[in-house]
């Protein structure tokens, strides 16, 4: 049942991309189809997992690397249409311009005798294109020279944005008006336009106003993010600590002692620790070497200890102000992914190493904690997983931890990593309905399981809110991305999940 609903899930929201890639023509056809070559092995093997059919690891290597062909097919055919629709829409632009000047040629002599209008004019000055310019000025706030303004206000053109209202708006300013170009491009233009006018002293932000229309905000660049504070440094060193110790803490009683009353055991709770460290490391070193490839500044990870699993992961803040929606699904997905994928690894690695007489011996029912585990498990294991208790090599659980810490970050909620790819790829908006959405979910699961109650205590109180806008707010992040986010969303949910008892029958795990 659950996995039908994943599926369900997971055509709703390719269902709901082809709505969108519908209105761009063949160009947003092919984006659409992107998304569907990425998803189609995963439900295709889910798809079959559900009617009780598991397919070897052959197979499904070679589709997900027909799938990877297909994708690169794809995405060549999308960029030499493209190409050829920017070639279309420049020849048609300067078609239209040459028309409109032959046109203005043609007038009257008798409209030579009255003032020139705004209509007449190729490029207008901002006084022209903006009523607000017209009329009396608007009371700005006094940090926000007058001179300033009027520089500000020539950053404008036909060509990019026509401002049509200013507003004041803390110690800056808010332009309304109309959008006259793509989002990358214009909002390039403008900012190199304001650098020209006034330096590196104000910085401008192209983002969705209140009524769903783009609007500019130009802000004094001082309003930067806070840096971290040397308490905040401290306590992220005395949680990093905490965060050793509750690993060592996990170790233990997954051997079956209790670290901190038998502490001369440590030689045999170190590796099992030190896999639960590594996960999380690379899920924080991943952030960090992106964001530094964007020479965006981190605060130090904030990691949060718990007795149940090691640890929750950690927080991190941006210290920087971002660029674009990519750049933040760049950094929010480089952790899980690594993270995720060196978990993964060390689980796939322990099931092959799995042999009878290894170090853990499990419950079957343990394995149907997890759609995504229980599944490699049976494939992996074959017929081992129908016995009551089954011998596991340590990677084995240290693999899985490291899947439940990375699927937690990856919960479409706030500031988690999983909120900041859904508020990159789909906006604000949405990603305020999933953050309730995932509070609601977790306060379901709590009644069987306290851990969630424990997260959904630590999002409601640390990471509810969505992250502050970019720079430029308007251009989404390509169809790869999208592609990639709906993977490891669907991933999280595969990992969280549990099998349903029938579906665990099926696939023959516990007997």
């Amino acid at each position: 049942m659950i996995i039908a609903l994943i599926l369900v899930a997971a055509l709703g929201i390719l269902g709901w991309g082809f709505y969108r890639a519908k209105p761009y023509g063949k160009l947003g056809l092919l984006s659409w189809l992107q998304s569907v070559v990425l998803m189609l092995p995963w439900l295709t093997f889910f798809g079959l997992v559900a009617l009780g059919i598991y397919i070897n690891l052959a197979i499904v290597i070679f589709l997900l690397v027909g799938s990877i062909g297909l994708y690169i097919l794809l995405g060549r055919q999308l960029r030499t249409i493209a190409g050829n629709e920017n070639f279309t829409k420049r020849f048609s632009s300067v078609n239209a311009t040459n028309t409109k000047a032959e046109i203005d040629q043609s007038e009257p002599a008798a409209a030579d005798a009255s003032p020139q209008s705004p209509s007449e004019t190729p490029a207008p000055t901002p006084a022209s294109s903006s009523p607000s310019a017209s009329t009396e000025p608007a009371k700005l706030s006094p940090s926000l020279p007058a001179e300033d303004l009027q520089a500000i206000q020539g950053i404008f053109g036909i060509d990019t944005f026509f401002a049509t209202e200013t507003i004041p708006y803390q110690d800056g300013v808010i332009f309304r008006g109309n959008l006259r170009g793509e989002p990358d491009s214009s909002y390039d233009r403008l900012a190199a336009n304001l650098k020209t006018q006034v330096g590196d002293r104000y910085r401008l932000f192209l983002v969705e106003g209140m009524e769903g229309r783009p609007v500019v905000v130009v802000l004094p660049s001082a309003n930067q993010p806070q840096p971290t504070t040397p308490a905040q440094l401290v306590l992220a060193i005395v949680l990093g600590l905490a965060t050793i110790a509750t690993c060592l803490e996990t170790a233990g009683l997954l051997l079956g002692f209790d670290f901190f009353s038998e502490m001369s055991r440590y030689a045999e709770v170190l590796p099992i620790a030190s896999g639960i460290l590594a996960v999380l490391g690379a899920h924080e070193i991943a952030h960090r070497v992106v964001a530094r490839r964007y020479q965006i500044r981190l605060s130090p990870p904030f990691f949060i200890p718990t007795g149940q699993i090691g640890s929750f992961g950690a927080l991190m803040r941006f210290e920087s102000v971002l660029p674009n929606r990519s750049v933040l699904f760049d950094i929010a997905f480089a952790g899980p992914a690594i993270g995720g994928l060196v978990a993964l690894g060390l689980l796939i690695i322990g099931l092959l190493l799995s042999h009878p007489g290894s170090l853990f011996q499990i419950p079957a029912e343990f394995l149907q904690g997890s759609i995504l585990v229980g599944t490699l498990a049976r494939v992996v294991l074959g017929a081992a997983v129908q016995q009551p208790l089954v011998d596991v090599h340590p990677l084995v659980l240290i693999g899985w931890l490291g899947l439940v810490i990375t699927a937690l970050n990856l919960m479409p909620a706030g500031q988690l990593d999983g909120g900041r790819i859904v508020q990159s790829i789909y906006g604000r908006k949405v990603a305020g309905r999933t953050t309730v959405a995932t509070l609601i979910v977790l306060g379901l699961a709590s009644l069987v399981n306290p851990l969630a109650l424990y997260w959904a205590i630590l999002i409601l109180f640390l990471q509810r809110d969505l992250e502050r806008p970019a720079l430029n707010e308007l251009s989404e992040p390509n169809d790869a991305r999208a592609a990639l986010g709906l993977l490891v969303l669907f991933l999280m949910a595969a990992t969280l999940l549990p099998l349903t008892p029938s579906l665990a029958g099926r696939l023959g795990i516990g007997g």
